[in-house]
């Protein structure tokens, strides 16, 4: 075991890559359930629940595990949120013209474009082309969007859509029709306390130095959470739980190329692979900054074996019949649990795999419980910020943008894409006036071309 995964040499354990690959499991375990929810949509997009679910389960578990064993690289992976719901929406929004067999073709034609991209090693320039300032700034970024994640679904932070009319005079004056204004969740809702509880309960974990911290954290909140009536048992007698998977209900290669030929999608497979390429992209750099990869030799190396991996999950996610599988931002949680290698994700897609039989039991976890744990994974990702030089404006404002946008839109591939506009115009102008402004690489010269186009012609859809 040590001498497959490295143990020593990255300054590691079996245990402490246990906890960790646990940690990441329980931290993105709800995407069992939400997967399949939002690509059913109650049925209307002709997807099967137990379908859907099963290929999340089996996608997730598999590619979670390739990754460790070949790449020996700390990072899980699983159909992708925001991803999913633009799967389900160009099928609902289509009037019945476009199935969810032609979404799942251009998935997978998708995940072929990006096999391609990573062979030719064109994503992998991408770590030579972007500056380590951004580097930074995306990793940061991605902390303060884990943090979203967890105020949102703990119910800490609200979103409220208040009139004009309703606005009180003077306030919010730039209010045209409506606005979406931020709040304090109700502090007499049990999951908000609860929450706040595991919040309070981890952090004295990690202030303690505890190993283990995250993991304890999130079992001591579900058993207070179990104390205060937030558990629902009732999943686990209830005559709709599956104890056994049912696999010949998989969704098996539901494919429709002729379709998909005369129906004219290349905006749909256009916006999947340009999603994927940037959220994959931060994803893995703030996953590899955070576990000290990239600073070691064979760092960038492992980065481009990992994308390969992900390029492949893409479309066996596609060919098991869910959503664009990739690389998950809540890997993070058990990095910051001290996982460093591949046994972390060969024990987080092992957790995915026995998901498919201890379903009930996995949804005991209260959402509360692992929105603390994301909102501390936040805190500690925000530490990369110290490396970012913002008294160098031409990386400072870029990386600026780069951290705000991806939270305060809800969307990684937004704030990478306003980091690689803003670098490339900052720092053209001030070679071109002499203010030793740094050399724009041909790469971001390209990605600064494709993001211009992709907003004019999808807005700011995906």
């Amino acid at each position: 075991m040590d001498r497959f995964f490295k143990l020593k040499e990255h300054g590691s354990s079996v245990r402490t890559e246990i906890l960790a690959g646990l940690t990441t499991f329980m931290t993105m375990a709800y995407v069992l359930a939400v997967n399949p929810n939002i690509l059913t949509a109650g049925g209307a997009t002709g997807m099967n629940w137990t379908a859907v679910f099963l290929a999340t389960a089996i996608a997730a578990g598999v590619m979670t595990i390739a990754m460790g064993l070949f790449v020996n690289f700390p990072v899980a992976l699983a159909p992708g949120m925001g991803l999913n719901a633009y799967f389900a929406t160009v099928i609902l929004a289509s009037a019945g013209t476009f199935t969810y067999q032609m979404a799942l073709t251009a998935v997978f034609i998708s995940g072929i474009i990006f096999i391609i991209l990573t062979v030719t090693r064109i994503r992998q320039l991408l770590l030579v082309a972007v500056p380590d300032g951004l580097k930074h700034a995306i990793t940061v970024g991605i902390g303060l969007f884990i943090t979203i994640i967890g105020l949102k679904n703990s119910g800490l932070m609200t979103i409220a859509v208040e009139t004009a009319s309703d606005v009180p005079k003077g306030k919010y004056t730039d209010l045209q029709s409506f606005e979406s204004i931020l709040h304090l969740g109700s502090l007499k809702d049990p999951n908000v306390i609860l929450a706040l509880v595991g919040l309070i309960v981890i952090s004295v974990l990690m202030v303690m130095r505890v190993r283990g911290a995250i993991l304890f954290g999130i079992l001591i909140t579900t058993v207070i959470g179990m104390l205060m009536g937030q558990v629902d048992f009732s999943i686990l007698s209830s005559p709709e739980t599956k104890w056994v998977p049912d696999l010949s209900q998989l969704a098996l290669a539901h494919f429709d190329f002729p379709g998909v030929m005369n129906t004219g999608i290349i905006t749909v497979i256009a916006t999947f692979t340009f999603v994927e390429l940037f959220d994959t992209f931060g994803t893995m750099v703030g996953t590899a900054n955070r576990a000290g990869i990239l600073q070691k030799p064979d760092g960038k190396k492992r980065l481009g074996k990992a994308m390969f991996v992900d390029a492949i999950g893409v479309s066996a996610g596609a060919l098991l019949g869910t959503s664009t599988v990739t690389a998950y931002v809540e890997s993070s949680a058990g990095v910051a649990q001290g996982g460093r290698t591949g046994l972390t994700s060969v024990t987080t897609g092992i957790c995915f795999l026995l998901a498919l039989f201890l379903a009930p039991i996995a949804g005991l976890i209260p959402g509360s419980a692992t929105a603390a744990a994301l909102i501390i994974v936040g805190v500690l990702m925000m530490q990369s910020v110290r490396e970012i030089d913002f008294t160098n404006l031409v990386i400072g404002i870029p990386a600026f943008l780069t951290i705000v946008f991806m939270p305060f839109t809800y969307n990684i591939s937004n704030g990478i894409s306003l980091g690689i506009v803003s670098y490339v115009i900052l720092a053209f102008i001030a070679n071109a006036a002499g203010k030793a402004g740094e050399k724009v690489h041909w790469l971001m010269w390209i990605l600064f071309v494709l993001v211009i186009l992709r907003y004019i012609f999808t807005g700011s859809e995906g």
